[in-house]
């Protein structure tokens, strides 16, 4: 079994945020979304089916935790989570702030216009505040 490694589009749409206790949470960078993304730090991982059920378990409770932090963070109307895989197949789960008239609304996020980059500093920002909120949530 080869060791945990990040697919390299994941780590260039992305910047880090924290480690929990299974995934690297990170944030996307596209400044149209508050929009986070979990990817367990399990080698091999393409499908939930590929984790053991306790890790299911320990995933499901990091997006919910993460959702309750991007929520509180960003007050928005609604959250979307999402595993699709088909454009990088690594496991890695979407939790998005959406907001009633927002670029994609009602439609879903992908494919949806291009990504916008964060003005300079902007990003590590909001990853900062997302990371700071995390012990409070706990």
């Amino acid at each position: 079994m080869q060791p945990f490694s990040l697919d390299p589009r994941l780590a260039a749409d992305s910047l880090a945020v924290a480690d929990l206790p299974l995934s690297s949470l990170r944030l996307m960078r596209d400044s149209r979304f508050a929009w986070l993304m979990l990817v367990p730090r399990k080698p091999d991982l393409v499908e939930l089916l590929d984790l053991t059920e306790e890790e299911r378990s320990q995933l499901m409770r990091e997006i919910a935790f993460v959702g309750e932090v991007l929520k509180a963070e960003t007050g928005c109307d609604k959250l979307n989570v999402g595993a699709l895989g088909n454009m990088v197949a690594q496991l890695h789960v979407h939790v998005i702030a959406r907001f009633s008239g927002d670029a994609a609304w009602p439609g879903p996020v992908w494919g949806s216009g291009t990504a916008v980059p964060y003005p300079a500093g902007a990003a590590e920002a909001l990853a900062l505040r997302i990371a700071e909120r995390l012990p409070k949530i706990a």
